[in-house]
């Protein structure tokens, strides 16, 4: 089912995600193809559950749709749920990055260039994985929503007051995107 994608300035973006719990498989089942449809719809390569407004630990990325550019995602398609980062790199990265909660507004924000996660996969399997270059940002990108942190708390102040009219328009609900939308 395609759910609303709440917007900058909602609440459930801001708080700390609970465990799913791995004993409710129709109901993270459920999550899971909501999130998949609803991302499929809103065309974007990642999407949190509290940006549906469940506040639970469980993501996807997609980066099949990013493959022209980056060739290695041509499979990379991932569910995450109850993520648990085991290692991040010293060296950073900086990437320009977007968020279908923040839309119309783009900044470069400085990462780990990679990072070893542990989680349960779709199946509710344990997976212990690796994540590099652009795989990498996207998932270190929805990791920050099960945590209540957006994109833009990561920007130097500068960048944040350049942007700040634009945040508050889109926390007044002044902004139109493609896919339903919600503040709440």
């Amino acid at each position: 089912m395609i759910r609303p994608i709440y917007l900058y300035g909602s609440e459930v973006l801001r708080a700390k995600a609970l465990p799913a719990d791995l004993n409710a498989k129709e109901e993270i089942a459920a999550l899971i193809t909501d999130l998949k449809d609803t991302l499929a719809k809103a065309d974007g390569c990642g999407l949190a559950a509290p940006q549906i407004g469940v506040s639970l630990r469980v993501l996807i990325v997609d980066g099949r749709g990013l493959a022209d550019t980056y060739p290695y995602l041509k499979d990379f398609f991932r569910v995450i749920v109850n993520p648990v980062v085991l290692r991040q790199s010293q060296e950073k990265c900086e990437y320009s990055e977007g968020c279908l909660s923040v839309p119309g507004v783009y900044a470069d924000v400085v990462r780990p260039s990679a990072i070893q996660l542990e989680y349960y996969d779709g199946n509710l399997c344990k997976v212990t994985e690796e994540f590099t270059g652009f795989a990498c940002r996207m998932v270190q990108h929805e990791l920050s929503h099960l945590d209540g942190e957006l994109f833009v708390d990561l920007v130097p102040p500068i960048r944040k007051k350049i942007i700040s009219r634009k945040l508050q328009r889109i926390s007044r609900g002044q902004v139109g995107t493609a896919y339903t939308s919600r503040i709440k």
